[in-house]
């Protein structure tokens, strides 16, 4: 496969992916404000998520990590989780206050700022990558954007 066309679909994966966030979001708040509850809409959409993953699971026919496996990992590791249900709860939260557009437009900019942090020291095993002045106006453009959405 060309590099282009290789761009090209793991840009439309991406985008597809984006485009996920946003309809995730609106699907939680949407139950939350059914169920009364951010907590509870934030419950099922992950128990949604784990049946999912357990029927992908089963359909490849993945074998089950091993304790050796589970032992080579740091307790950090197992925290992904957690940081996922802080985004799901926040989005539910604020999702109707922002709307979808400068919510996002936020979430991208703090991801972008914190991607440069995580590169710029290598934290957590990431390869370093300096935060030269590019990626810095890069950052500051979406910070921008972010401005001019929520105008």
């Amino acid at each position: 496969m060309s590099a282009l066309w290789q761009l090209v679909g793991l840009g439309t994966l991406a985008a597809l992916a984006g485009a996920s966030f946003v309809v995730q979001a609106t699907m939680n708040t949407q139950l939350r404000g059914a169920l009364g509850s951010a907590s509870w809409a934030s419950f099922v959409s992950y128990l949604g998520g784990t049946l999912v993953m357990l029927a992908v699971i089963l359909a490849i026919r993945e074998p089950l990590p091993t304790a050796a496996d589970a032992a080579k990992s740091s307790w950090l590791h197992w925290t992904g989780g957690l940081f996922g249900a802080v985004y799901v709860v926040i989005t539910i939260m604020l999702l109707p206050r922002l709307g979808a557009a400068t919510l996002l437009a936020l979430f991208v900019s703090g991801q972008m700022i914190a991607s440069l942090a995580f590169d710029h020291y290598g934290l957590f095993g990431l390869a370093r990558q300096p935060a030269d002045a590019l990626r810095l106006l890069g950052a500051a453009l979406l910070v921008a954007g972010v401005v001019l959405i929520r105008r």
